[in-house]
């Protein structure tokens, strides 16, 4: 049995590739409706708080509603949906970042949101997420090292591969 199986090893591992693929589209996909998810339900209480007055009990409120309505839903707590606004009103306005986003994880999106300090800086941990498939783990590695400051002190030894993760880096300074 087992020398008919090695006889198709190749075209069993091309069959595992192609499994593998769908899998990665597949979870892919998933983390894309997520973010659009929070993207909106920000983007409704960020116009909601500016027309209706929306505070921080109208927000307990909704996360109460939604836990009472949806009990095994995770991740709507009063927190978290103040971040929802917060990822949504800081890059709403920005035609180059809002799609860039959604290429990343929540949580690797949250740790870009409140470890950095501005959109350039932001703008190089997406890219350097999306370019590099970083973990949280590894994404916060980074972070907590200095990479971007560092990055930016390099400017024209840079590397080629930072440069094309980040084209202006040689003209941030």
């Amino acid at each position: 049995m087992k020398t008919t199986i090695r006889k198709f090893d190749n075209q069993f591992e091309e069959i595992l590739g192609l499994i593998k693929s769908a899998r990665q589209r597949v979870l892919k996909s998933i983390n894309t409706e997520l973010i659009d998810l929070y993207w909106n339900v920000g983007r409704f209480i960020s116009e909601n708080c500016s027309k209706n007055n929306w505070g921080e009990n109208t927000i307990e409120n909704l996360s109460q509603f939604i836990i009472e309505k949806e009990p095994d839903l995770k991740g709507f707590s009063p927190q978290n949906l103040w971040r929802m606004r917060q990822f949504h009103e800081t890059y709403c306005q920005n035609e180059i970042l809002s799609p860039l986003v959604r290429e990343i994880s929540w949580s690797n999106n949250l740790l870009i949101l409140s470890k950095t300090k501005d959109l350039n800086e932001k703008e190089f941990y997406i890219r350097l997420c999306i370019k590099g498939n970083y973990s949280k783990r590894e994404l916060e590695r980074q972070i907590e090292s200095g990479f971007y400051e560092r990055s930016m002190i390099t400017g024209e030894s840079a590397s080629p591969a930072l440069k094309g993760i980040h084209p202006k880096i040689e003209t941030v300074f």
